[in-house]
Protein backbone atom coordinates (compact mmCIF):
# COMPACT_ATOMS: atom_id res chain seq x y z
CA UNK A 1 0.00 0.00 0.00
CA UNK A 2 2.72 2.53 0.62
CA UNK A 3 4.59 1.68 -2.33
CA UNK A 4 1.39 2.46 -3.88
CA UNK A 5 0.84 5.67 -2.71
CA UNK A 6 4.84 6.73 -3.27
CA UNK A 7 4.09 5.90 -6.76
CA UNK A 8 1.00 7.99 -7.34
CA UNK A 9 3.03 10.39 -5.50
CA UNK A 10 6.00 10.18 -7.92
CA UNK A 11 3.48 10.56 -11.24
CA UNK A 12 1.64 13.27 -10.15
CA UNK A 13 4.34 15.31 -9.66
CA UNK A 14 5.65 14.16 -12.88
CA UNK A 15 1.82 15.18 -14.35
CA UNK A 16 2.39 18.35 -12.87
CA UNK A 17 6.18 19.62 -13.97
CA UNK A 18 5.34 18.62 -17.49
CA UNK A 19 1.93 20.47 -17.26
CA UNK A 20 3.42 23.39 -16.13
CA UNK A 21 5.99 23.19 -18.68
CA UNK A 22 3.68 23.31 -21.38
CA UNK A 23 1.77 25.88 -19.96
CA UNK A 24 4.75 28.25 -19.92
CA UNK A 25 4.75 27.87 -24.02
CA UNK A 26 1.25 28.92 -24.07
CA UNK A 27 -0.51 31.02 -21.08
CA UNK A 28 0.31 34.88 -21.58
CA UNK A 29 3.41 34.87 -24.01
CA UNK A 30 4.68 37.82 -24.62
CA UNK A 31 7.98 39.13 -25.96
CA UNK A 32 9.59 40.47 -22.82
CA UNK A 33 12.91 40.94 -20.94
CA UNK A 34 16.45 42.44 -21.95
CA UNK A 35 15.98 40.19 -24.56
CA UNK A 36 12.75 40.76 -25.47
CA UNK A 37 12.19 37.05 -26.05
CA UNK A 38 8.83 35.15 -25.57
CA UNK A 39 8.05 34.80 -22.35
CA UNK A 40 4.85 32.51 -20.38
CA UNK A 41 3.10 34.11 -18.14
CA UNK A 42 4.59 37.32 -18.94
CA UNK A 43 2.02 39.64 -16.94
CA UNK A 44 3.64 38.18 -13.28
CA UNK A 45 6.74 37.12 -14.26
CA UNK A 46 7.80 40.52 -15.14
CA UNK A 47 5.24 42.37 -12.47
CA UNK A 48 7.14 40.10 -9.60
CA UNK A 49 10.64 40.76 -11.72
CA UNK A 50 10.04 44.66 -11.56
CA UNK A 51 9.19 44.18 -7.85
CA UNK A 52 11.94 42.33 -6.02
CA UNK A 53 15.02 43.88 -8.90
CA UNK A 54 18.10 42.26 -8.28
CA UNK A 55 20.59 41.53 -5.71
CA UNK A 56 24.44 40.69 -6.77
CA UNK A 57 24.87 39.67 -2.83
CA UNK A 58 21.91 36.93 -3.06
CA UNK A 59 23.07 35.41 -6.15
CA UNK A 60 26.69 35.19 -4.94
CA UNK A 61 25.30 33.19 -2.28
CA UNK A 62 23.44 31.39 -4.72
CA UNK A 63 26.00 30.43 -6.62
CA UNK A 64 28.17 29.29 -3.23
CA UNK A 65 25.07 26.97 -2.30
CA UNK A 66 24.77 25.62 -5.64
CA UNK A 67 28.44 24.48 -5.26
CA UNK A 68 27.50 23.02 -1.71
CA UNK A 69 25.02 21.05 -3.32
CA UNK A 70 27.59 19.19 -5.93
CA UNK A 71 29.89 18.82 -3.42
CA UNK A 72 27.25 16.95 -1.15
CA UNK A 73 26.45 15.07 -4.59
CA UNK A 74 30.06 14.10 -4.68
CA UNK A 75 30.47 12.80 -1.21
CA UNK A 76 27.31 10.60 -1.40
CA UNK A 77 28.67 9.13 -4.91
CA UNK A 78 32.13 8.71 -3.30
CA UNK A 79 30.74 6.61 -0.57
CA UNK A 80 28.64 4.83 -3.00
CA UNK A 81 32.13 3.96 -4.54
CA UNK A 82 33.60 3.26 -1.53
CA UNK A 83 31.09 0.60 -0.20
CA UNK A 84 31.63 -0.82 -3.55
CA UNK A 85 35.44 -0.91 -2.80
CA UNK A 86 35.21 -1.99 0.96
CA UNK A 87 32.59 -5.04 -0.25
CA UNK A 88 34.41 -6.37 -3.65
CA UNK A 89 31.50 -6.56 -5.77
CA UNK A 90 29.01 -4.15 -7.06
CA UNK A 91 26.00 -6.53 -5.87
CA UNK A 92 27.00 -5.96 -2.51
CA UNK A 93 26.40 -2.32 -2.77
CA UNK A 94 23.30 -0.99 -1.59
CA UNK A 95 20.52 -0.52 -3.89
CA UNK A 96 19.92 3.17 -2.93
CA UNK A 97 23.26 3.96 -4.46
CA UNK A 98 22.55 2.42 -7.62
CA UNK A 99 19.37 4.61 -7.68
CA UNK A 100 20.92 7.91 -6.37
CA UNK A 101 23.65 7.05 -9.75
CA UNK A 102 20.32 7.39 -11.90
CA UNK A 103 19.36 10.49 -10.08
CA UNK A 104 22.13 11.84 -10.71
CA UNK A 105 22.55 11.53 -14.18
CA UNK A 106 19.07 12.49 -14.79
CA UNK A 107 19.32 15.92 -13.26
CA UNK A 108 22.78 16.56 -15.05
CA UNK A 109 21.19 15.58 -18.69
CA UNK A 110 17.92 17.69 -17.64
CA UNK A 111 20.19 20.66 -16.31
CA UNK A 112 22.22 20.74 -19.69
CA UNK A 113 18.99 19.80 -22.21
CA UNK A 114 16.89 22.63 -20.48
CA UNK A 115 20.57 24.72 -21.74
CA UNK A 116 20.31 23.50 -25.06
CA UNK A 117 16.71 23.83 -25.20
CA UNK A 118 16.30 27.36 -23.78
CA UNK A 119 12.29 27.61 -23.45
CA UNK A 120 12.77 31.52 -22.49
CA UNK A 121 15.55 33.64 -21.42
CA UNK A 122 16.88 35.34 -18.20
CA UNK A 123 15.94 38.84 -17.03
CA UNK A 124 19.11 40.31 -16.68
CA UNK A 125 22.05 39.08 -19.17
CA UNK A 126 24.96 37.29 -17.80
CA UNK A 127 28.13 38.89 -18.43
CA UNK A 128 26.52 40.36 -21.69
CA UNK A 129 25.03 36.96 -22.85
CA UNK A 130 21.55 35.85 -22.93
CA UNK A 131 21.52 32.34 -20.95
CA UNK A 132 18.68 29.83 -20.99
CA UNK A 133 16.18 30.34 -17.81
CA UNK A 134 13.50 27.42 -17.36
CA UNK A 135 14.01 25.79 -15.10
CA UNK A 136 16.30 27.43 -13.02
CA UNK A 137 18.66 24.31 -13.16
CA UNK A 138 20.21 25.98 -10.05
CA UNK A 139 17.17 25.51 -7.76
CA UNK A 140 16.60 21.73 -9.59
CA UNK A 141 20.55 20.78 -8.45
CA UNK A 142 20.38 22.34 -4.94
CA UNK A 143 16.87 20.49 -4.04
CA UNK A 144 17.61 17.41 -5.84
CA UNK A 145 20.90 17.12 -3.93
CA UNK A 146 20.18 18.23 -0.60
CA UNK A 147 17.11 17.08 -0.87
CA UNK A 148 18.47 13.29 -1.56
CA UNK A 149 21.19 13.69 0.73
CA UNK A 150 18.60 13.79 3.74
CA UNK A 151 17.06 10.35 3.64
CA UNK A 152 20.80 8.80 3.32
CA UNK A 153 21.96 10.87 6.58
CA UNK A 154 18.92 9.44 8.11
CA UNK A 155 19.75 5.72 6.93
CA UNK A 156 23.28 5.71 7.13
CA UNK A 157 24.36 8.09 10.45
CA UNK A 158 23.88 7.07 13.84
CA UNK A 159 21.15 7.87 15.35
CA UNK A 160 21.76 10.90 17.80
CA UNK A 161 22.31 14.90 17.63
CA UNK A 162 24.55 14.59 14.71
CA UNK A 163 22.47 13.20 12.54
CA UNK A 164 19.09 15.45 13.21
CA UNK A 165 21.84 18.83 12.65
CA UNK A 166 23.09 17.14 9.07
CA UNK A 167 19.47 16.67 8.13
CA UNK A 168 18.23 19.91 8.99
CA UNK A 169 21.10 21.46 7.54
CA UNK A 170 20.21 19.49 4.19
CA UNK A 171 17.39 20.89 4.60
CA UNK A 172 18.04 24.98 5.04
CA UNK A 173 20.65 24.32 2.69
CA UNK A 174 17.78 23.71 -0.01
CA UNK A 175 15.52 25.84 0.81
CA UNK A 176 18.24 28.97 0.96
CA UNK A 177 18.95 27.84 -2.53
CA UNK A 178 15.31 28.39 -3.80
CA UNK A 179 15.14 31.33 -1.46
CA UNK A 180 18.37 33.10 -2.83
CA UNK A 181 17.95 32.10 -6.59
CA UNK A 182 14.40 33.44 -6.56
CA UNK A 183 15.21 36.62 -4.44
CA UNK A 184 18.73 37.43 -6.45
CA UNK A 185 16.55 38.37 -9.89
CA UNK A 186 18.41 36.48 -12.15
CA UNK A 187 15.56 33.81 -12.82
CA UNK A 188 11.50 35.01 -13.55
CA UNK A 189 9.07 33.31 -11.18
CA UNK A 190 8.13 30.70 -12.97
CA UNK A 191 11.55 29.37 -13.45
CA UNK A 192 11.90 28.68 -9.75
CA UNK A 193 8.09 27.30 -9.80
CA UNK A 194 9.61 24.93 -12.43
CA UNK A 195 12.47 24.57 -10.93
CA UNK A 196 10.30 23.19 -7.78
CA UNK A 197 8.02 20.67 -9.80
CA UNK A 198 11.14 18.94 -11.62
CA UNK A 199 13.01 18.46 -8.77
CA UNK A 200 10.29 17.42 -6.72
CA UNK A 201 9.41 14.52 -9.75
CA UNK A 202 13.29 13.36 -9.43
CA UNK A 203 12.57 13.31 -6.07
CA UNK A 204 9.67 11.75 -5.93
CA UNK A 205 11.11 8.98 -8.33
CA UNK A 206 14.26 8.81 -5.97
CA UNK A 207 12.15 7.92 -2.60
CA UNK A 208 9.80 5.01 -4.57
CA UNK A 209 12.84 3.52 -6.05
CA UNK A 210 15.27 3.90 -3.32
CA UNK A 211 13.15 3.85 -0.07
CA UNK A 212 14.24 0.76 2.54
CA UNK A 213 12.55 -0.10 5.28
CA UNK A 214 15.34 -1.22 7.55
CA UNK A 215 18.17 0.61 7.62
CA UNK A 216 21.79 -1.12 6.19
CA UNK A 217 24.69 -1.90 7.70
CA UNK A 218 27.23 0.92 7.75
CA UNK A 219 29.89 0.79 4.60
Amino acid sequence: MLKNKRLIIAVCWTAAALLFTLLIKLVDVRNAGVTNTPLGFAGINTAIHEALGTSSFLYKVSKVLGICAILTALFFGGMGVWQWYKRKSLREVDRVFFVLAGLYVLTVILWKGFDFIALNYRPVLDHGAAEASYPSTHTMIGLVFFGSAVPLIMTYMKPGTLRKVLALCAIAAAFLTVLTRFLSGVHWFTDIIGGLLISGALLSWFWFFAKQEKRPETA
